[in-house]
């Protein structure tokens, strides 16, 4: 329900103004109902009907601020009136607060007046004609009707359009404000998953730039120098590369836009070597079958991002690379010697982990990362499983 103004608004002030007007212009002249001589004169005063008149003007200041009280005050000036000569104006003004009690009233309000007014103009139309057994007598009720069921009826109507219309804008607000919302959860999905993209693609890369630039620099030997810049050369085409396809990727309408090759297992063997080049010492054991492809990218990245973190962080030793398939999961084991490494390191912020696991999680898989002690001393193991029943169900 609309919120009711505290003070009339003009345009009630302009309807109580134009009513008590119009009252007095009838008055003045001499303009009545009802004769001097009708039974039902109580007060034939020609100054009797002036009261009710200006009654029922006041009642129409407060046909939205306060309708009930509007309509039960103005119920009493009609019932004066019809015992005076009566006024036009009051009759009209009459049925404009019932309109309003209906329109601006409560809902019990605006259920409950066309029921009462409609039992009201049955018993106008059935009382007096079996009372008198005059046709006239059916007159009475069409009076009752057009005075009170007629606004009621008409409020009611204009009430519930209007309800339906509030509703229905209710929705559009609500329908644009779930689009909006989907709107900055996808824009927020995409940015995280570019933010995965960017790291996995560059990191494995700017890592090894690091920690053989560190290495170069520190060491004052012209071979191990040369080496690491042919290292970080490597790693560099390699990784500008990689940020070509991503931009690619991004850059709406480019004509010289290239094919972004997704990362499949088969790609293993040359992600372990280029680790090798990097320094790590390698042990890959894949039998991973055929995958759906989302979880094969995503287990390309873990691999990937697992040796990463090995080529900043581990100590020296054997890295070992495991992938099986089960019955409905694809198993990953990377483990690595957990320590620290001698030498120059790269600076790691732990988004690696972060990316890993929110791969893992988009797939409704199982992330661990953490120390364990194993037979050859403590190792860093990175676990992940990642269904598969449920991938090859949803390509279905």
């Amino acid at each position: 329900m609309a919120v009711r103004p505290l003070r009339p608004p003009r345009f009630d002030m302009a309807v109580a103004l134009a009513g008590l007007v119009g009252g007095l212009l009838l008055w003045a002249f001499g303009l009545g109902v009802r004769p001097d001589s009708d039974p039902i004169v109580l007060f034939g005063s020609r100054w009797a009907l002036l009261v009710p008149l200006g009654v029922t003007a006041c009642c129409e200041l407060l046909r939205r601020t306060a309708p009930r009280t509007a309509l039960a005050v103005g119920t009493l000036a009609l019932t004066a009136d019809v015992m005076t000569q009566g006024s036009i104006a009051t009759i009209v003004m009459y049925t404009d607060l019932m309109y309003a009690a209906v329109v601006y009233g409560s809902p019990a309000t605006a259920r409950r007046l066309p029921w009462i007014t409609g039992v009201l103009t049955l018993a106008g139309t059935l009382v007096p004609y079996a009372a008198w057994r005059e046709p006239e007598a059916l007159l009475i009720g069409l009076v009752v009707g057009a005075v009170t069921f007629a606004p009621a009826s008409t409020g009611l109507i204009v009430r519930n359009h209007r309800d339906a219309a509030d509703a229905a804008r209710l929705q559009a607000e609500q329908t644009a404000l779930l689009a909006e919302m989907d709107r900055v959860q996808a824009v927020t999905a995409e940015r995280s998953r570019m933010a995965r993209e960017l790291h996995d693609l560059v990191a494995n890369h700017l890592s090894a730039i690091a920690i053989h630039s560190t290495a170069a620099l520190s060491l004052d030997d012209p071979a191990t120098s040369k080496d690491a810049l042919a290292v970080i050369r490597e790693n560099s085409v390699q990784g500008l590369s990689e940020m070509r396809r991503l931009i690619g990727i991004l850059r709406d309408g480019a004509d010289d836009r290239e094919p972004a090759a997704v990362p499949t297992l088969d790609g293993l063997g040359g992600l372990v070597d280029n680790a090798r080049a990097n320094g790590l010492d390698v042990a890959l054991d894949a039998e991973p079958g055929a995958v759906p492809a989302p979880v094969e990218l995503a287990a390309y990245r873990i691999v990937q991002e697992s040796l990463t973190n090995a080529l900043k962080h581990a100590s020296p030793g054997r890295v070992g690379v495991s992938l099986r398939r089960s019955a409905d999961a694809l198993e990953i084991r990377v483990t690595s010697p957990h320590g620290h490494r001698d030498g120059p390191r790269a600076p790691g912020s732990g988004a690696g982990l972060v990316g890993m696991r929110e791969r893992t999680a988009l797939l409704d898989g199982s992330f661990e990362a953490g120390p364990e002690d194993g037979p050859e001393g403590k190792l860093w193991v990175v676990r992940a499983t990642l269904p598969v029943t449920d991938v090859e169900q949803g390509e279905a």
